[in-house]
């Protein structure tokens, strides 16, 4: 017979499902012949509940968490651990941690990667023992696209963008892509000045029958206000401080921007091999200034600290690698070949306090609190200068290996180098030369093409700059997931059900300070982490959409200290439902739950504090014409007292109230 050539179709996300990643292997991958657990938050899901941050989006993740935080941005948690700085279209966000992923307008998906991720990599060093979030961006296309979109929410919050994509003139290889938006908001309901917020996203794609290459320019600008909070005057959440009271001064906030120019190249030489390449040159800045308060009594007594934060940083990044797909009988290999590299420079950063220790202060009888900016005493410079550029690099291996219809395997290596900037006993700079071997391995076993067994392992590490006695920086932290699970795609392939158990051992978790002078530092404790996840994604009938997912979640620090935030149990509900009928054609409602169990939090004495489990429900109904689009939503639906999973007694975020959100869209 002559022979026939076969051209997979890359399958798209509908409504909840997804049922590929392009982030895990560094290919587009089944995420059924995936050996690990990979959750996708789509676009459809993203506008159903009305999304507006990053953080919205990922509750919908098994084994994920977000905190919010004093600084203003969220703190993520994946199986227990810091993720890192996360990633933008597959390289790094932010190098140290203090990055602001873009709002959601630009963004097409969300995912999730759990366990250290060997190809992957971060180039900055940050563990990932946990998992990744990458954001996946809009991009050039040939398809038009002319949105507006809009939001109003209460306290004059008011956030209005625009979305436009197509063909340049009659080029039928030529595409651009514009994302812009904007926010305000008068204030918080506490009292804090508002959000002001600007996004501009341009860029530009170039296709022909063996060459992509789009090109491109971020621009994120963040005024976030400090967060809601009160704090709690004896140690317990019913010694909480009245929420009317405004802790701190209204001007309390932080601001962040980004500047972000990146390439994103695929060629394809000749049927076997495709040649990519992917680089950004990143600049970021951050300022805050805040009141601190500590130390508070029962009689609303505390220490009152003015404190102003900058630092710069930027980075660059570059990512190539090679691929080649090839059979021989049963076996199809997929290899890739590819080389990291990235630079950064950390620039100085100064913290200025108007008193070390803070001032007597009573939050029920003292006068309002000055901007904290009037008050700082140049004298109280915490001054860290910065380091010069520093190098990291990555060699990595892939093969994932197609055995027939049956299964597949995925062998994975990593060797990382990396350059670290620290300074001697002495206090001189001092840069040293390091490398790391990351191994991972994986097996999926399909029992039906729409059932699959998986197992794996993966190493992950963290580099260490701190000195030991030895006036050496101490060894990285190591650590090793072993994961097992099985897929399920369901209904047709319209609905993909994940059930996950891992364990994650990490060497040492912290580093702890010699009592005795010089004070050198001697690694910490380590903890393992373990767990069972549950997700379900997908349309189980015309019209219905759910997505759900549960965690069951366990964290043994090796010390014998009871580890805090860290609810036991996790679970989210949201479905969807659009009307079939013709008299209702259009009409659609919304609605679900996120719970967890109890948790623990640990005042800055360390003594621990029971921190209640809760439910909080959302809801909106919405409606959709041809051209337009309007959903109006209600948050905290029973209005209940919302606490975060983790905090101590000086900041005690406030989420205590029902909100309202209207959100719509119209297509020109």
């Amino acid at each position: 017979l002559a022979p026939i050539r076969a051209e997979g179709v890359v399958k798209q996300d509908t409504g909840y499902m997804s049922g590929i990643t392009s982030s895990a292997t560094r290919t587009d991958s089944d995420l059924i012949d995936v050996p690990q657990a990979i959750s996708v938050v789509t676009r459809d899901l993203m506008d159903s509940q009305q999304n507006r941050t990053v953080a919205d989006a990922v509750r919908n993740v098994a084994g994920v968490q977000y905190i919010d935080s004093a600084d203003s941005l969220p703190s993520f948690q994946i199986r227990g651990f810091n993720p890192g700085n996360g990633m933008t279209d597959g390289m790094p966000n932010s190098i140290a941690a203090l990055g602001d992923f873009p709002p959601l307008i630009g963004v097409a998906r969300v995912e999730v990667l759990k366990g250290p991720e060997a190809i992957l990599g971060d180039s900055i060093g940050n563990a990932d023992f946990g998992g990744l979030i990458n954001v996946v961006m809009k991009k050039p296309q040939s398809r038009p696209v002319h949105e507006l979109s809009y939001s109003v929410g209460e306290y004059g919050d008011t956030q209005a963008g625009l979305d436009l994509a197509g063909p340049l003139g009659n080029s039928k290889e030529l595409t651009y892509r514009l994302v812009l938006s904007g926010e305000y908001a008068n204030r918080t309901a506490q009292g804090y000045r508002g959000q002001r917020s600007s996004y501009l996203a341009p860029s530009i794609g170039w296709q022909n029958a063996t060459t992509k290459l789009i090109v491109g320019v971020e621009r994120i600008l963040n005024r976030l206000p400090i967060p809601d909070h009160t704090i709690l005057l004896n140690g317990s959440l019913s010694s909480a401080s009245p929420p009317g009271i405004l802790v701190g001064n209204p001007s309390d906030h932080s601001t962040y921007q980004t500047s972000r120019f990146y390439y994103l190249l695929e060629h394809q030489l000749g049927d076997v091999w495709t040649f990519r390449s992917r680089g950004q040159y990143v600049r970021q800045s951050t300022n805050q200034q805040q009141w601190i308060l500590s130390n508070p009594t029962p009689a609303g007594d505390v220490n009152a600290t003015a404190d102003v934060y900058r630092y710069t940083d930027a980075y660059y990044t570059l990512q190539n690698d090679i691929t080649a797909t090839f059979g021989h009988g049963l076996l199809t290999h997929t290899i890739v070949v590819g080389f990291d590299y990235s630079r950064s420079l950390i620039g100085s950063s100064d913290d200025v306090f108007s008193d070390f220790g803070g001032v007597p202060y009573n939050i029920f009888a003292g006068a309002p609190l000055p901007p904290a900016r009037s008050v700082v005493q140049p004298a109280n410079d915490d001054h860290v200068p910065g380091n010069p550029w520093s190098a990291n690099s990555g060699l990595f291996l892939q093969d994932q290996i197609a055995v027939g219809e049956y299964g597949d395997v995925l062998l994975a290596w990593r060797r990382s180098a990396y350059e670290l900037s620290t300074y001697d006993v002495d206090g001189n700079p001092w840069n040293l030369h390091k490398t790391q071997w990351v191994p991972s391995i994986g097996l999926v076993y399909k029992v039906t093409p729409d059932m699959a067994l998986y197992g794996s392992t993966a190493k992950g590490f963290q580099p260490d700059t701190l000195l030991g006695k030895n006036g050496r920086p101490l060894a990285p932290a190591l650590s090793r997931q072993i994961e097992a699970g099985t897929k399920f795609d369901l209904f047709q392939d319209h609905a993909l059900l994940t059930v996950s158990w891992y364990r994650i051992l990490v060497d040492r978790s912290y580093d702890l300070s010699s009592v005795q002078p010089p004070y050198f530092f001697i690694p910490g404790p380590g903890q393992t982490n373990k767990g069972i996840e549950v997700e379900f994604a997908g349309r189980i009938a015309p019209g219905l959409d759910i997505t759900t997912s549960y965690t069951h979640a366990r964290i043994s620090n090796h010390d014998g200290t009871q580890p805090t935030g860290a609810p036991r149990q996790h679970f989210n509900l949201w479905a969807s439902y659009g009307f079939q009928s013709a008299a209702l054609r259009g009409w659609g409602v919304a609605g679900g739950v996120h719970a967890r169990s109890r948790s623990l939090g640990q005042t800055t004495d360390d003594t621990y504090f029971d921190i209640p489990g809760q439910a909080s429900v959302d809801a909106n109904v919405s409606y959709r014409a041809k051209n337009w689009g309007a959903a109006l939503g209600v948050k905290n639906l029973f209005g209940r007292n919302l606490l975060s999973d983790n905090f101590d007694e000086t900041f005690v975020p406030l989420h205590n109230r029902r909100t309202f959100l209207l959100t719509g869209t119209y297509d020109f």
